[in-house]
């Protein structure tokens, strides 16, 4: 077991189902806000009680989960009065009533977040980067979600099939229904091939329930990957570019273009007079009214529709990049940086670059491919790919690349791709054949770090028995 993968479904939930299901992501932000609260009181040096002096602060995901457990049972979540016969009150501490009606697990993930949330805040503010946000507190809203934990010490808790193929059961929520097959999540778990570490259940803003299943999964098959690279091998790099005008155009370093995808026709851009008119029949609601939330879940829904459209198809081209090429070389580019031409804003968010490079390497480590990330710098595009020529400037209306030096015209996107693969040739043949190079990609190791506070295993609260990657009866340590 040495890669994470995600099994996403679309839910079918009852309306019984879907009240369990709000009522479970209710739990999850207010758990949140609540170890929010605590820890920033913590800060203050406020104590949660008369009878505790010495205030310790919780930053890690697991003394959240001690700080919000001590809360939920105390007087400050419950309290109320009992009269008996004789008319003597007395108080009687309750804590927090409704607990038992969620899963505990939901509490303690979204502490584990906040856990996970305040170290890259004091991370960024450790680097220098004064420009990191403090968590914030979470307000409710059309869309959220909450992640549950697989328990395995006396079964799976979360099990998928069982009665019905098509269904994922939860503990204390039971048995949901899912649109798309799960076949081939079966097959991996009843052959030892796969462990399901969590669920996590979302809602998006068209109010559509999907139950992600994150599961530690065995390498792909031996004819699926590619074979190993011979010592000093620098050659078989294949550049690709990431444009506006054609999403991805790939090229190899002695001319060739082998594969090129032009934009997709259900993209932002063409959708974007009917995004308008959805916008305005929303602006020109009255607000509060049944008719405005019609019209917003209508303009809801179409953005998903987009969203999905574009998870697809980059998940295509992604695919059958890894699949067909083990180098692969990606230009560095400062995406966010980009952003903040108000021209280009649009256009560069609906080509999703950044999901993109993404997707390319963390299959491509699944493959047993290479990815190398071309010096943020370098000119691919002004560069002529035949005599080596740079231009001193070049405007985003040139499409087409022409070589004042050699005459050489050829498309702007190619003869980029066509730079990134004689650049990754060169770099690896410089840096000792490839060896030591520090921005190729290696393997990509995702254990489970045992880097948490207290007797549990780590920061996430998962051990090693309760997801599986112990050493258990029949699977090796």
């Amino acid at each position: 077991m040495s890669r994470h993968t995600t099994f996403r479904f679309c839910l079918d939930v009852t309306v019984e189902q879907e009240e369990v299901l709000a009522r479970h992501v209710g739990a999850a932000r207010f758990a949140f806000n609540q170890c929010l609260r605590l820890h920033l009181q913590a800060r203050k040096g406020d104590a949660p009680s008369a009878d505790d002096a010495d205030v310790t602060v919780p930053w890690s995901g697991f003394d959240l989960i001690n700080a919000f457990n001590a809360w939920k049972r105390s007087e400050a979540a419950g309290r109320r009065f009992r009269v008996d016969v004789r008319g003597v009150a007395e108080l009687e501490v309750t804590g927090l009533v409704w607990r038992g009606e969620v899963v505990a697990q939901v509490f303690e993930e979204a502490a584990v977040d906040l856990g996970r949330a305040l170290k890259a805040w004091t991370t960024a503010r450790a680097h220098g980067n004064r420009r990191a946000g403090h968590p914030r507190f979470k307000k409710k809203g059309a869309t959220g979600s909450f992640r549950i934990r697989n328990r395995t010490t006396r079964g799976p808790t979360i099990q998928v099939g069982g009665d019905r193929p098509r269904s994922v059961t939860l503990p204390k929520i039971g048995t949901l229904r899912v649109r798309e097959d799960t076949r081939r999540l079966r097959r991996m778990i009843a052959t030892g091939r796969a462990r399901v570490l969590f669920a996590t259940v979302s809602r998006n803003a068209a109010g559509r329930w999907s139950i992600a299943l994150t599961a530690e999964a065995a390498d792909l098959h031996p004819k699926a990957q590619h074979p190993p690279r011979a010592p000093g091998d620098a050659s078989g790099w294949v550049g690709v570019d990431r444009g506006l005008t054609a999403l991805v155009v790939a090229g190899t370093a002695d001319g060739a273009q082998t594969l090129r995808v032009e934009r997709a026709p259900w993209s932002a851009r063409s959708e974007a007079a009917r995004t308008r008119r959805l916008a305005r029949s929303l602006a020109r609601k009255q607000k509060g009214s049944r008719n405005r939330a019609r019209a917003a879940a209508r303009l809801a829904r179409h953005h998903a529709h987009l969203r999905a459209r574009r998870r697809h198809l980059l998940h295509q081209v992604s695919g059958q990049l890894v699949k067909t090429h083990d180098r692969l070389v990606l230009e560095d580019l400062h995406v966010a940086g980009m952003l903040a031409n108000h021209r280009l804003a649009a256009a560069i968010s609906d080509a999703a670059w950044a999901e993109l490079a993404r997707q390319i390497r963390y299959k491509q480590a699944w493959h047993g491919g290479q990815v190398l990330l071309a010096d943020r710098w370098f000119a691919s595009s002004k560069t002529c790919s035949a005599c080596g020529k740079c231009k001193d400037a070049l405007s985003l209306s040139e499409r087409t690349y022409r070589c004042a030096a050699c005459g050489l015209v050829i498309d702007r996107d190619l003869n980029a791709a066509f730079n990134l693969a004689a650049w990754a040739t060169r770099h690896t043949s410089d840096t000792a054949q490839g060896a030591g190079d520090r921005q190729a990609d290696g393997p990509v190791t995702n254990a489970h770090r045992r880097d948490g506070s207290g007797p549990r295993a780590s920061a996430s609260e998962t051990s090693p028995d309760d997801v599986g990657t112990g050493p258990q009866a029949g699977h090796p340590a």
